[in-house]
Order: C-alpha cells, then sequence, then structure tokens
C-alpha cells in the first residue's frame, strides 16, 4: 500500500492509452465545521533521530551515528575488534563525514498533507459506512467531468470520477441523467440503493474494455450475473450483449442457475438474445410430453452391465423418490407403466425356470442366452422385481404387487422342482413382500396378505438357509422379525396353520429354518392364555 497522497498511473495491459491514476487512504466527509488540524511538531526526522539515539544508548561501545545520517549508514572507518568491545583508535583523526545526498533528506523530512480528497486503491470494496473515490482517466487531455455518487442499501458509498462522453456512448440511462443535469462546474449524478457497489463499479469499468468477454471469463459466473443485472439496470447493451454471450456458453451450479432464474423474471431482455439460455432453463412444452421416467425404468431393467445397472437403479430410484428434490411431476411415470414392467420381469423369469426344468427344452435351446450364465438371468430379473417393489412402496402405489405376486402359481410348483441353486431366488423377492408387510409399509386388504403367505411361506422355509449363505442385501434378522409379525396380521385360525408348520420344520433343520419363537409365543398367549371366545354381534339395526 503506497503512502497517503502518494500518485500512481496504471496502464491497461491491452489498451496503453487507458491510465488510471489512484491514491490511497480513507477520509470521512467534511461537515461544515470541519477544521483542519496543524502538523504536530515532532516530525519524521525528529522521531527517525530519537530511535537512532535509543538504538545507540543500547550498545555503550558502539559508534554513534551522525544525526544526518539515514538508516543504514555506517562508518567504514570504525570497526569493532573481533576480540574487543572498545573500537580501534589507533587511526588518525577522522576526516568530516561526507554530506548525505538529496534524496536521503527529502525520504526524512516530512511530506506535506494533500491538497486534495484521498483515494483508495481500485481493486478495494466499499465497507458499511465508509466513503470510496475513484478516478478514472483515459487520457491525461481528457477532462473527467462526471461525478458519480453511488449510495450503498448498507450505508456504503462510493463516488466514481468519469468522463461524460463514456458514459453517453454506453448507457442510454446516464445519457439521459446528464442531459438533465447541470454541470456545476462537473455533472454530479447520484444512484441510491445500490445492492453491490463493487459489482456496480465494475460494471462501469467494462465500458472502457474492447473485449468485454474475455473480462467477464476472468471474473467468473457468479459475478457476471450481477454485472447482468447491473447493465440491464443502466441500459448498458454491449454489457449485456456480452453477459449472456459468456452466460449462454459455460456451465452453471445449480445456485447460479436459481440466480438466472430470478434474474430473468426482474429484468426485462429482447427474446432473441437469450433464447439459448432459457432452452438450458426450462423445458419448452409440448402437446404430449414423452414418459422419460418410463424409458428410464425400461432402460435399466433391460441393462446387460450389471455393475453399471446397480448404479444407474441408485441413480434414478433417487430422482423417482418422493422426498427428492429434483421431483418435480410424475414425468410420465404412472401406476400401469411399472405394473407393466413387472409382468415383463415375472414372465421373464417363468421362462427362465421352465429352461431349468428342462420343461421345454426346444424353446430353451431357441432363445438360450450363451453369453449369460441361467443363474445370472434369473437373478437380475429378482433384483428387477426388487428394485421396482421399492420404488412403488415409496409412492405408495405397492399393494397390488402382494396380489400380483400371490398369484404366480406357476412358479411356486416350479419352485419344488428346481435346483436349490435357482429356486431360492424366488425367495428373494417373497422376503422383500414379507418385510414390507411386517413393518406396515403396505397397507394390503386381508385376503391378499393371507394369499401372499400361503404360496411363499412354504418357499421360505425351504431356502432360508441358502438366503442365509447368499443374501445378496437381504437383512436375514430383519426377515424372521418380519416374518413372524406378518404371520400376526392374519386370522387367529390361519396363524395356526401356518406357526404349526413352522414348528415342525424348526425342529427338524434347526438354524437353517427361521426363528419365529417370539412371534409363536405371542400367538400362543393370544390363543390359550386369555379370552379368546367370540362375542356375539348382534344383526338387529336399532
Amino acid at each position: 500500500m503506497a503512502d497517503s497522497g502518494d500518485q500512481r498511473s496504471f496502464s491497461h495491459p491491452k489498451n496503453p492509452s487507458f491510465r488510471r491514476r489512484l491514491c490511497c487512504s480513507f477520509v470521512a466527509p467534511q461537515s461544515p465545521e470541519y477544521v483542519p488540524t496543524k502538523p504536530r511538531k515532532h516530525d519524521t526526522s525528529t522521531a527517525i533521530s530519537s530511535k537512532l539515539h535509543n538504538s545507540s544508548s543500547s550498545f555503550p561501545n558502539s559508534p554513534s551515528p551522525n544525526p544526518r545520517m539515514g538508516l543504514g549508514f555506517i562508518d567504514p572507518r570504525r570497526i569493532l575488534s573481533p576480540g574487543r568491545v572498545s573500537p580501534i583508535d589507533s587511526e588518525p583523526p577522522l576526516d568530516p563525514l561526507p554530506e548525505i545526498s538529496a534524496d536521503v533528506s527529502q525520504q526524512l523530512e516530512p511530506e506535506p498533507a494533500p491538497k486534495f480528497k484521498s483515494i483508495l486503491p481500485a481493486k478495494s470494496v466499499a465497507c458499511s459506512g465508509s466513503s470510496l473515490l475513484v478516478q478514472m482517466e483515459v487520457n491525461s487531455k481528457d477532462s473527467l467531468d462526471v461525478r458519480l455518487d453511488l449510495k450503498g442499501k448498507d450505508g456504503g458509498s462510493l463516488v466514481l470520477e468519469l468522463e461524460s462522453k463514456v458514459l453517453r456512448r454506453n448507457s442510454s440511462y446516464f445519457s439521459a441523467k446528464i442531459a438533465e443535469t447541470r454541470p456545476s462546474p462537473s455533472y454530479l449524478i447520484e444512484v441510491v440503493d445500490v445492492g453491490d457497489l463493487h459489482v456496480f463499479r465494475e460494471t462501469i469499468e467494462l465500458m472502457y474494455e474492447k473485449d468485454i468477454v474475455r473480462k467477464l471469463m476472468q471474473l467468473g459466473v457468479t459475478r457476471s450475473i450481477g454485472i447482468l443485472e447491473v447493465s440491464s439496470t443502466i441500459k448498458f447493451e454491449k454489457g449485456v450483449n456480452s453477459c449472456l454471450h459468456y452466460l449462454e456458453a459455460v456451465p452453471w451450479t445449480e445456485s447460479e442457475e436459481e440466480k438466472l432464474k430470478t434474474l430473468f423474471t426482474k429484468c426485462t431482455f429482447e427474446k432473441q438474445k437469450f433464447r439459448d439460455m432459457l432452452a438450458r432453463l426450462y423445458q419448452e412444452e409440448s402437446a404430449s410430453p414423452p414418459p422419460l421416467a418410463v424409458h428410464l425404468v425400461q432402460s435399466v431393467t433391460c441393462g446387460a452391465d450389471s455393475n453399471a445397472t446397480k448404479e444407474l437403479k441408485c441413480l434414478v430410484k433417487g430422482l423417482l423418490s418422493q422426498s427428492s428434490v429434483y421431483q418435480k411431476d410424475p414425468a410420465g411415470l404412472t401406476k400401469e407403466a411399472i405394473y407393466s414392467t413387472c409382468s415383463s420381469c415375472i414372465s421373464l423369469l417363468v421362462q427362465y425356470f421352465r429352461e431349468a426344468s428342462d420343461l421345454t427344452p426346444k424353446i430353451a435351446a431357441a432363445t438360450k442366452d450363451i453369453r449369460t450364465p441361467l443363474i445370472g438371468r434369473i437373478s437380475k430379473q429378482v433384483e428387477n422385481l426388487n428394485w421396482l417393489l421399492e420404488i412403488l412402496i415409496d409412492k405408495q402405489m405397492g399393494e397390488e404387487f402382494v396380489g400380483l405376486w400371490a398369484n404366480q402359481k406357476e412358479l411356486v410348483k416350479m419352485h419344488e422342482k428346481s435346483s436349490p441353486m435357482v429356486r431360492y431366488e424366488l425367495s428373494r423377492v417373497s422376503g422383500h413382500v414379507f418385510i414390507a408387510l411386517g413393518r406396515g409399509k403396505l397397507q394390503c386388504r386381508g385376503e391378499e396378505r393371507s394369499g401372499v403367505l400361503h404360496s411363499w411361506f412354504s418357499p421360505m422355509l425351504v431356502d432360508f438357509g441358502w438366503l442365509q449363505r447368499c443374501s445378496k442385501g437381504l437383512d436375514v434378522r430383519e426377515l424372521e422379525e418380519a416374518m413372524g409379525q406378518a404371520l400376526l396380521t392374519l386370522p387367529m385360525k390361519q396363524q395356526q396353520s401356518l406357526f404349526m408348520e413352522w414348528f415342525a420344520w424348526f425342529s427338524k433343520n434347526g438354524t437353517e429354518c427361521p426363528n419365529l419363537s417370539r412371534a409363536f409365543q405371542i400367538w400362543w398367549r393370544r390363543s390359550f392364555l386369555r379370552n379368546t371366545k367370540m362375542p356375539q354381534i348382534s344383526t338387529e339395526h336399532h
């Protein structure tokens, strides 16, 4: 930072004629009662001499510098001996010291107080309640005949001394203001309620730039959005066009996108100039929007790469989630479309299990995918069904899936004849259904709950050991708890039938069977230790 009153000239790197003279220091606004104070008696030279005297007194045997000498001057003829503290005085008497140059003496003398108001550096930002004066000069022969006084909303102020011809040429707003103002001796224009003084000044500086877009590339997107708003306010058309041209070609963050949407609602632009930006911000309206979500779901279920499909499932599920910030509308995803995809996956499962059971060897040979093993294709469709069930539960549309899975009588029959390595995949779907029922995520009718448990409860008892060894993301402990809770939602007679079946399996297979002891105890207490006699219900209407 230069001293107060120091004049410096800056030249624009690409425009040698662009020169800016700046002086640096804060100033307080002068009131009518302002009386300049006299300078203090102790000037700078006295302070330096006192400092030198104190420094020399701390070393009694060191040579005392001449008061007229500046800091850093040491008499080369007075040398301290390496083994002695006092100087060597064997030499003849010293000659008089040489005179100090005029440049050094000028540095020691106090500078006169500036006659004009001090000016802050060009890169400074006006603080709240402070005053900032900036002079801009294109050529030394040109006069700064406009004084632009900016008042910020936070209480700060900024004063720009500019050329009227630059403002007239670039801004129709300031051109009208200058025409309305009488110079005395310069044009005084005041702008109040400025949101950001620094951005306003940067916008004015762009009037002196030949390549505005290149300057905006240095400033970045966020500041360019602010400059676009100021340029629109002061009708700086060249600045508006340059900002729109720059912003349309660069990527935005989500916060910057929201700022642009807010700006376009406040400011008016010619549609021809920013229609490309509008195409990036808003979806064009059409008579029949394509079902994008359905297309995404079907693409995921038909994916070939397992790793990519797994990542896409997480992505699409997050986008379609009810709690997602991106969930603005259904985007064509309907209940019928999801259940249609579920039916397609189940049809493929039936086909693959027919191949596994060798019930239709000719069809199996014709449709067999040599690249993917049969167990891999079955596992893929099971993963698809579980993923679709999660989407349906999140959208509160999964109740019909329970009835759909309960009616797969052909799959239940083929489960009994298939290899354990293949058939346990079907119990993974049943496990997710049981967990959803036991945790109360599916509000199904009693017939649907009873149907799915009677169809898939026995296969689950058979496959539980395989699920423990190869769960593939299924929480087995949660499954045990949920199965018991789901059984307790059935009528007492049906509970007894299923609990007794479990009791027989558990007594033979032990840990290879789910442990439903807690739910069994609850059913036992309700059935035999309490009054379970059904009350008489009157059918008469009073």
